[in-house]
């Protein structure tokens, strides 16, 4: 499937992944590393991103006639789990310490992945309605998010209403993203773009997007909204 594909493609997603991965656990490195919480995630995270590239490279997701797609039972499922696991087991204790300087901080890993889906559409790997030049704005998140930063967290006190629009817009976004996203997969639920569906996502190392780097993302907005509700200070 993307044996044709430029290789620099490739490294650049993984590149991404890594630093998404890298954001998430430098914010659980800044609460601490010790508690039951943080080593439950360190390992979970680990564990999906070897399990989920390793599935990927033996073709396992490329099966497009199972309902739901393999790619949803075995790629976002279990991490949309564990979001939902935090939410309701460790939130006083993990959720609500999180720093949410870092957390906002992490979007900016949207501009390189909404580059390599631009890319892989120029491929052929996925549709135009995913990019840029389609339906996705997503890219604006990942270009605002330092001036957010800079903005919001000015003499070390948050700026509320600031936060609010922006983590609901960028939650938006990729809502609409994710849900092109699903309705152009080459599955049975596909929708749209039978021309040329989202198919990069079925292979290595693309399988990261909905595993790996679009839960974190999702995290990261949730943990922040949840954490401005309730009105915690930030760490910085």
């Amino acid at each position: 499937m993307t044996e044709n594909l430029p290789g620099y493609i490739s490294i650049l997603f993984i590149l991404t992944t890594f630093a998404t991965v890298g954001f998430l656990f430098y914010a659980v490195r800044q609460i601490g590393t010790k508690t039951t919480a943080a080593a439950i995630l360190v390992g979970a995270v680990s564990f999906w991103f070897f399990f989920t590239g390793a599935a990927a490279l033996s073709g396992f997701y490329a099966v497009t006639d199972t309902l739901p797609p393999r790619l949803f039972l075995f790629g976002a499922l279990p991490s949309l789990l564990l979001i939902a696991i935090y939410f309701v087991f460790f939130r006083t204790d993990f959720v609500e310490k999180l720093p949410l300087s870092t957390l906002t901080l992490l979007s900016i890993v949207r501009i390189p992945v909404e580059i390599v889906i631009y890319l892989l559409f120029q491929n052929g790997l996925m549709p135009e309605a995913m990019t840029f030049q389609g339906w996705n704005y997503d890219i604006l998140s990942g270009i605002s998010a330092p001036v957010i930063f800079l903005i919001a967290f000015r003499g070390g006190k948050m700026n509320r209403p600031v936060l609010i629009v922006w983590n609901l817009a960028a939650l938006a976004l990729l809502i609409i993203i994710v849900t092109t996203a699903i309705l152009a997969l080459a599955s049975p639920l596909q929708q749209i773009a039978f021309d040329q569906p989202n198919r990069a996502v079925l292979a290595f190392p693309f399988v990261w997007l909905p595993a790996i780097v679009v839960p974190i993302v999702v995290f990261s907005h949730l943990v922040s909204l949840w954490q401005i509700y309730k009105n915690k200070k930030p760490a910085n």
